[in-house]
């Protein structure tokens, strides 16, 4: 919409540009007019060209949300992948033992841990203590939180 208007001031301007010169041709010399026009035309291109820019630019910036968005999805199921996987190792191993819990990694994959819970939720599991240490200190702000049959609870 702007590029359509700020095209049609362009041409209104070119057209009363040479609307005077056919008027008072005789009047103004022949390198005036060819200034003139000039003057005109590369108002025109460089006006279309910042048009493009700015176009450019917010392809440019929801594009880069886009990929932000989807990096996050993209991580969000790789943590909750191999929190799952984790579990199910130390249950096919040798159990889930009470020094396991209630934290199974504080780095499943960067800044996210991997945390077992009971489900339904007790209250022991909203004890901070009871949380993996990297969450609780700030190393990792996300985490995935399964019960004790590795089925997900909750992810953060």
């Amino acid at each position: 919409m702007l590029i359509l208007l700020y095209r049609f001031i362009t041409l209104l301007t070119l057209s009363l540009l040479l609307a005077i010169l056919s008027l008072g041709g005789s009047m103004i010399s022949k390198s005036t007019k060819t200034a003139l026009i000039l003057a005109a035309g590369f108002f025109m291109l460089t006006g279309c060209q910042k048009a493009t820019e700015s176009i450019s630019n917010v392809v440019d910036y929801t594009t880069g949300k886009v990929q932000l968005e989807q990096k996050k999805q993209a991580d969000k199921t790789l943590a909750q992948v191999k929190c799952q996987e984790l579990c199910q190792n130390k249950l096919s191993t040798n159990g889930i033992e009470a020094e396991d819990s209630p934290c199974l990694s504080n780095e499943i994959i960067p800044d996210w841990v991997c945390d077992i819970a009971h489900s339904p939720r007790q209250s022991v599991d909203d004890n901070l203590a009871n949380q993996c240490s990297a969450f609780r200190e700030g190393l990792a702000h996300h985490f995935v939180e399964v019960d004790g049959n590795c089925n997900l609870i909750k992810i953060y």
